[in-house]
């Protein structure tokens, strides 16, 4: 039954890869059209006395979203070819990896929740509908990363795995990896 389990555990953390880079994606995509928003304010609208301006949370939310896309492709194309990297090609790195995009996603969720976590008053114009969702793909984020780092986590603390490779499909008692 373990050995069944446990050979469902790529597919799960690639389908979780796959996920953050989605949501990522989103988070992107809204934070885009916030910075747009702000920069180009329409004649006439009130935020901020008609001023352009753009807000420091969602800078750092576009930033985290571009960082944690690439490392979602290539953590899920690892795991699925078996590619080695000697650099961020052990569960180690992963997982120290994933700890620093972990604090900037929960930093900017957190942030992002103070200023607008209860847009309920203004649902009927598209800027308050656009940081209620970019604030709900940034929480979604940051759940699904942290389901990936708990799942990688038990998974080296089980097998001992620290500096064993990313993509986790090997048998420590007979691998050619396992020292």
């Amino acid at each position: 039954m373990a050995v069944a389990v446990a050979s469902y555990i790529p597919l799960i953390r690639i389908g979780l890869y796959v996920a953050l880079a989605l949501f990522s994606f989103i988070t992107f995509a809204l934070c885009a059209a916030r910075l747009h928003y702000t920069l180009h304010i329409p004649i006439g609208d009130p935020l901020n006395g008609g001023v352009d301006f753009y807000d420091p949370v969602v800078a750092e939310l576009l930033f985290t979203t571009l960082i944690t896309m690439p490392f979602c492709l290539y953590a899920a194309f690892s795991i699925h070819s078996r590619y080695e990297n000697k650099y961020v090609g052990t569960f180690a790195a992963e997982i120290a990896l994933l700890v620093v995009l972990w604090l900037f996603w929960i930093g900017g969720a957190a942030v992002a929740t103070e200023f607008w976590g209860d847009l309920s008053f203004c649902q009927q114009f598209q800027p308050c509908r656009i940081l209620t969702a970019m604030v709900a793909f940034t929480w979604l984020s940051w759940v699904v990363l942290t389901g990936i780092i708990m799942l990688s986590l038990m998974f080296s603390l089980a097998n001992r795995a620290w500096m064993e490779p990313l993509h986790g499909r090997w048998d420590p008692r007979a691998s050619h990896y396992h020292a």
